[in-house]
């Protein structure tokens, strides 16, 4: 029996997950997501487009592949809709190749409200939400208050969801503030609302699926899947940056819960990291840089949020926080994205080890925000456009010893190579 290979970030998200699942989707019969929702941002470009999803699979534009939003993601009907009339307009059908698990979890309206006014409530201690409604759903999963897909064919859908409405316009009501002006969308929450109810008659289209069943019966029929995650290794609830994370497992484990996959199922590992680091939102980040390196980073290399637009903080590459990943999520091949937008650096810094009150350690303390001082190692630019360059021998001496120096460091090979956004510009070092 196949088993299910797993494709995750290994940072703090934004590391071109996306790019590299539209890659691979040929080798695989079904791309399923396994956790997240639209907080994502995975950004595809070929052939000219360049498309962002938020909750659909990014083995959407493959026509002949099926695509599952499993038990573990949550499903914003309204920014859904969204991204079902987004395909449509690129001439896709997406009835015919997606399928939506009945045990996904439906983000609400109030839950957006509900995060505007946490974040709000939290002044500078804020975490940086996406204000997408993330946080305060999850919560009502774990309290056993939320709605599913499959509710909303039940014949008091509408009475279960304004018991949960009254629930949360309770809680808000314990802020004290006046939400008569809040805005979800730049719509007043009854616009929103109204728009929203609505969008379910979209979700209504789509076949609803126990997707533990439909997976595991494809599976024993020779089926090869690939799990897609969202964020990164770094946000995850239970091993990031705590409390600055999201609110969900977005490690390996996080696939056999998110779509029902027993772990001896789990077969290769697909671990991203870019040739550098960033981060969106609040929270520690060891090797941000302050100065006009990190500024070229962010320039040269478009770092602004694929879902928000916020510009994301830039840092060298963070190598105790790159094993820890690996570690924690089993990572059999390493991709490594971006490197060209460090085509025009003289030198190129690695953090290769921390300095903690004068300690040396390549292991991640408790508190990421300790005082951590960064150890770097230099290494000599590249200096050459890489476009057109199709194979890794082929790849400027500097470059490969940087990619090596990543391969040894961590002991897990580098499989992927990518040279630019668009699907064509992937090197393959090892057979995939």
């Amino acid at each position: 029996m196949n088993k299910v290979d797993v494709l995750l970030g290994l940072q703090w998200g934004d590391e071109g997950k996306g790019k590299i699942v539209d890659v691979l989707t040929p080798n695989y019969d079904i791309i399923a997501r396994f956790q997240g929702g639209p907080n994502a941002g995975h950004t595809l470009e070929f052939k000219g487009i360049k498309h962002v999803l938020n909750i659909i699979p990014s083995g959407i534009f493959h026509i002949d592949k099926q695509n599952i939003i499993g038990n573990g993601v949550l499903i914003e009907p309204l920014i859904f809709e969204r991204e079902i009339k987004g395909l449509r307009q690129k001439g896709l059908t997406p009835t015919k190749n997606l399928f939506l698990s009945k045990k996904a979890h439906l983000i609400i309206p109030t839950h957006r409200m509900l995060d505007m006014a946490n974040e709000l409530s939290k002044g500078e201690q804020k975490i940086g939400s996406t204000l997408k409604g993330i946080g305060p759903t999850y919560t009502d999963k774990i309290a056993r208050l939320g709605l599913r897909v499959g509710d909303v064919l039940s014949e008091d859908w509408l009475d279960k969801y304004n018991t949960l409405k009254k629930d949360h316009l309770r809680i808000l009501n314990s802020f004290n503030c006046d939400f008569s002006s809040f805005e979800i969308d730049n719509l007043s929450f009854d616009k929103y609302e109204e728009n929203w109810l609505q969008s379910i008659e979209t979700l209504k289209e789509f076949t609803f699926i126990d997707s533990e069943y439909f997976l595991n019966e494809a599976l024993k029929n020779g089926k090869k899947i690939l799990a897609e995650g969202a964020q990164g290794s770094m946000l995850d609830i239970d091993f990031g940056s705590y409390p600055f994370v999201t609110s969900s497992n977005t490690i390996t484990a996080g696939v056999c819960s998110g779509l029902g996959i027993a772990p001896s199922n789990i077969g290769r590992v697909f671990g991203l990291c870019k040739a550098y680091c960033t981060r969106v939102g609040s929270g520690p980040f060891p090797t941000e840089l302050f100065d006009e390196v990190g500024d070229k980073l962010r320039e040269v290399g478009r770092e602004f949020g694929s879902t928000t637009g916020r510009p994301r903080r830039c840092g060298w590459i963070d190598i105790p926080a790159l094993n820890y990943a690996c570690m924690l999520n089993g990572v059999t091949d390493l991709a490594i994205m971006k490197v060209d937008v460090l085509n025009e650096f003289e030198t190129i810094k690695m953090c290769e080890k921390y300095s903690i009150d004068g300690n040396q350690t390549i292991q991640i303390p408790y508190s990421l925000s300790e005082n951590i001082k960064p150890i770097l190692k230099e290494y000599k630019g590249w200096n050459s456009n890489l476009k057109g360059i199709l194979s890794y021998n082929n790849l400027p001496e500097e470059l490969k010893h940087y990619v090596e120096s990543i391969e040894k460091i961590t002991g897990v090979r580098v499989a992927i190579i990518s040279t630019s956004p668009d699907r064509e510009d992937t090197i393959f070092k090892e057979k995939i």
